[in-house]
């Protein structure tokens, strides 16, 4: 024990406490099992540890446990917890708990045991805790932790701090959303570069070796995170990636399955369904049209990659900037919003907002005469009547 508590206090020491996320204020850490889930490199980890931080407790009583660590090769998460809970822990954090076989059932099994402990536990984007063994769906509280909006990039990067807006404030008064920041914001400044490189928290720590961290991450997710995706055929990783450069290079687009089988080599009837595993890895998004279900056997009916640092590092060419325009809108709407396809416009929100997404000098005949219809513009720096400026999508969270 002693060498597990001396790694988690150094853990938590090391931690900055600068810049928190955004899930952070919106979770209830009362609760008695919480759980974390998201892409590889969105701060999960550093999320837990700045939790035990502001707790003010170090081990034994909070205790911070990686489960790829290569000591639980030979002990188990319910041995371990429970001589920590017997040395007087009583918040436990389990970081990575999909690198370990069994951890749904061990877990629940602690939280039954141990009324008085506190379990917070990570995992990957692919998780589905409710088909996990061990029943943790009724147990815990489950949050994912979504890649860096430009707002958050800005507060990182550039320590330019402002609050959140809300969507609905956005459109109904800009003359509020325009007040809200100081004369000398110039919200465009660094735009280009949060699209490059600005939606992953690693970015900070160097800019230049920011592709080939992001490429390593991407391999990474389709290479390990994904086997916990039940019907995953892991002989096919190479041809998911093979398949990520192709979108990357295609994006947006209407995919047509039948190409992208020949291409790839992954049987047509497979493919739809790793379509689907790509978008449970956090790594494209799938629009079906509105009012439709999104069955795993249906076809999307548009495909974009997750976000526009996978744009900008995965493709070929320079990214057309009308895919990283949609890209960047979806990635931003999606964390807290309903996205669907609309037959009219780009982006139908919560079945009732539409928008249109161009340049600045885009008109809007597209959606002239429809109700609750907004043009959503680059290269604007605030909003006007029935026209929003793309950034401002990224001060939802």
């Amino acid at each position: 024990m002693k060498e597990i508590f001396e790694h988690s206090d150094q853990q938590i020491a090391n931690v900055s406490n600068r810049f928190t996320r955004y899930l952070f204020d919106r979770i209830h850490w009362s609760s008695r099992l919480i759980g974390i889930k998201g892409a590889r490199g969105t701060g999960k980890t550093t999320l837990l540890l700045q939790y035990l931080a502001r707790s003010g407790k170090g081990a034994p009583n909070a205790v911070y446990l990686s489960l790829d660590d290569l000591y639980f090769a030979t002990h188990s998460v319910v041995e371990t917890v429970s001589n920590i809970y017997k040395e007087g822990g009583n918040i436990i954090v389990l970081d990575e708990v999909h690198k370990y076989p069994g951890w749904a059932r061990e877990i629940k099994n602690l939280y039954d045991h141990y009324p008085q402990l506190q379990m917070i536990f990570t995992g990957s984007s692919v998780i589905d805790i409710s088909k996990e063994e061990g029943d943790l769906s009724r147990r815990a509280v489950l949050y994912e932790l979504n890649g860096l909006s430009y707002r958050e990039y800005l507060h990182l990067a550039n320590d330019i701090l402002y609050d959140p807006v809300d969507l609905q404030m956005l459109l109904k008064d800009s003359g509020k959303i325009r007040a809200g920041f100081s004369k000398d914001f110039r919200p465009l400044q660094f735009f280009s570069d949060y699209l490059e490189h600005g939606f992953y928290p690693f970015f900070a720590e160097e800019k230049e070796t920011f592709a080939a961290r992001l490429k390593q991450v991407v391999r990474m997710t389709v290479e390990y995170d994904m086997t916990e995706l039940k019907g995953f055929d892991i002989r096919n990783a190479k041809k998911l990636l093979q398949l990520l450069g192709i979108i990357s290079n295609s994006v947006p687009f209407k995919p047509n399955i039948s190409k992208l089988a020949a291409k790839t080599g992954i049987h047509r009837n497979s493919l739809v369904n790793y379509l689907h595993h790509l978008e449970e890895a956090r790594l494209v998004h799938l629009l079906y049209p509105a009012g439709s279900s999104t069955s795993v056997l249906q076809k999307p009916e548009k495909l974009l990659l997750n976000n526009t640092n996978l744009s900008c590092v995965l493709s070929d060419v320079k990214p057309d900037i009308g895919n990283l325009r949609e890209t960047f809108a979806l990635s931003q709407l999606r964390t807290i919003h309903q996205v669907s396809y609309p037959s009219k416009g780009d982006l139908l929100v919560d079945d009732q907002l539409l928008f249109e997404i161009g340049g600045k000098n885009k008109s809007g005949k597209q959606i002239k005469d429809l109700e609750q219809a907004f043009l959503v513009l680059d290269d604007m720096e605030y909003p006007t009547a029935g026209r929003i400026p793309l950034w401002l999508f990224g001060f939802l969270y």
